[in-house]
């Protein structure tokens, strides 16, 4: 099939009585009920069930090999290769499949407040509940922009078409892919709607560096005064607590553009986890989740229509998605300046990092091609104890380039604008999970208002003797003792074999990062200290 085919057949769809464009959330919401996708809950937000798919399909997310791009991906376990006429093969029988439905829904709209270089596209959904979900996490278009919108890509999205391994040339009934050249993601056989808003993630990590922009996976916040603020982390970190702050206006919470005129978010809502939600801890979030936004996931009383967002029996990643719109707090174009301040989170359950250090640049790119956390026993079958996590960049799943192409971006950008930048741990102080105790939630705040504000930008530090870290002396609101982790332990010795053993870790993951300048590894890596 060639892009003429391709187009002709995609107008076809598109032009079908079956179609629905650009309805608006009260007719989603009405759509979604009346056909059984979904139920209201007693705030008014809809609530939808995925199936056995309760989160991303790794494993069968693919890009196809095409000449626009061969040469640029990252091929590997996340940028899976294949062939053109399997993707081909599969796309017609998924709009065939879909012409074949009594009705299907689409979203047009952007990715990337910044107009100079936003993505336009458009989602075809076969679900009502997805497309109110793409109508919410995306950006939604003017009346004018609508008028005049011309998509870029289209996601085409058949949760309910199963692909035949067999036959389809897939690992299961389950697919993902991107096809550059044609300009389409396909997704099949999962109802997950979060591959929806990672697709579109996906294509901005391969867009954005081509025009010089620094695609993030990060949230984002801004004082009153205009400092802005990067916060990085992997699930479990405290991201989204931490950049929720009543002082500071939200920019974005997950996905942002680092451009030469500043910071811009990607999306135009939050996709955010409900487990153990409450508006005591999360107030931001909680208050969210009324009409129009789509619970994912979340048991609900069928009674009371009350949400239960302890109860996991349906999964621990249960989600709540909502336009920015429904947080009070925020910048309302989206778009801040240059960061002042850099904040890498990493919930180490080691207890080998300290509660926050000072990075040189070379420590930032270091720390940030590691992209470092602990996954905690309990939270996957068998795991017993504390694993060790690295995901290049703090979102390896979601680029389609080499990471170092982020990495080198972001040293650029240190160099241009010297933001303060800093290592945060939130995981465990006084020993290693099951021995010591979780850093306490107020005394994390303390330090990142403090590095916030500029408190930490020459205060006296020590250097941590493997990772090399510069750590604070003092931090106001936060005890002296806590800030050095080998005094914190009772047991200076298990202290320095424990590093030794993590930094062993370190050095063995950035192994893969062959091509970093020699200076990374040497000035911003552990000290081999053997």
């Amino acid at each position: 099939m060639n892009s003429v085919n391709t187009v002709n057949k995609l107008n076809e769809l598109l032009n079908g009585q079956n179609v629905h464009i650009q309805l608006s959330v009260p007719q989603l919401v009405e759509k979604a009920v009346s056909r059984g996708e979904a139920v209201l809950t007693s705030t008014g937000a809809l609530k939808a069930e995925t199936g056995k798919y309760t989160g991303r399909s790794p494993k069968d997310k693919y890009v196809v090999e095409e000449a626009i791009s061969k040469d640029k991906i990252n091929w590997g376990a996340v940028n899976q290769p294949i062939s053109h006429e399997v993707f081909s093969s599969l796309y017609s029988k998924v709009l065939d499949y879909l012409n074949t439905k009594e009705e299907l829904f689409v979203f047009k709209g952007f990715a990337g407040a910044d107009k100079e270089s936003r993505l336009s596209f458009q989602v075809i959904n076969e679900y009502a509940w997805h497309n109110l979900f793409s109508h919410q996490l995306f950006i939604r278009p003017t009346a004018e922009e609508l008028a005049s919108h011309e998509s870029e890509f289209t996601i085409v999205s058949a949760p309910t078409f199963k692909a035949n391994p067999a036959v389809d040339g897939t690992a299961s009934e389950t697919f993902i892919i991107i096809s550059m050249e044609e300009r389409i993601i396909l997704i099949g056989g999962t109802e997950y709607a979060g591959e929806i808003k990672k697709s579109i993630f996906s294509i901005m990590n391969y867009l954005l560096p081509e025009k010089g922009i620094l695609s993030m996976h990060c949230s984002s916040n801004v004082s009153e005064n205009g400092d802005v603020a990067l916060f990085f982390g992997l699930s479990g970190t405290g991201k989204t607590t931490l950049s929720a702050d009543p002082n500071r206006k939200l920019i974005g919470d997950d996905e942002h553009g680092w451009s030469d005129n500043g910071v811009f978010n990607i999306e135009g809502g939050c996709y955010a986890k409900a487990i153990n939600l409450t508006r005591e801890n999360e107030p931001q979030i909680f208050d969210a989740i009324q009409f129009g936004s789509v619970l994912e996931n979340v048991v609900v009383d069928p009674k009371t229509g009350l949400a239960d967002y302890n109860d996991i029996s349906l999964t621990e990643n249960t989600r709540a998605a909502y336009p920015l719109q429904a947080i009070d707090n925020i910048v309302k174009t989206s778009v801040g300046g240059h960061p002042n301040t850099i904040i890498f989170l990493t919930a180490d359950a080691f207890g080998i990092l300290p509660p926050i250090s000072k990075l040189t640049k070379e420590q930032a790119m270091y720390h940030f091609l590691s992209g470092f956390t602990s996954k905690l026993a309990g939270t996957e079958r068998g795991i017993t104890s504390p694993q060790v996590t690295f995901s290049a960049c703090f979102g390896s799943p979601f680029l389609p380039l080499p990471a170092t192409v982020y990495a080198e971006m972001l040293g650029k950008k240190i160099d241009e604008h010297s933001p303060q930048v800093f290592l945060v741990n939130t995981g465990w102080t006084g020993g290693e999970y099951g021995v010591g105790s979780r850093m306490k939630l107020s005394y994390t705040r303390a330090m990142v208002r403090a590095a916030l504000e500029g408190k930490l930008d020459n205060v006296e530090t020590d250097r941590g003797s493997v990772f090399g870290l510069a750590i604070p002396k003092q931090v106001p609101g936060v005890p002296d003792s806590v800030l050095n982790p080998r005094d914190a332990w009772p047991d200076v010795e298990a202290y320095d074999i424990k590093a030794k053993e993590l930094a062993s870790q370190f050095r063995e993951n950035f192994k893969k990062f062959g091509s970093v300048a020699q200076d990374i590894v040497s000035k911003g890596g552990p000290i081999n200290l053997n």
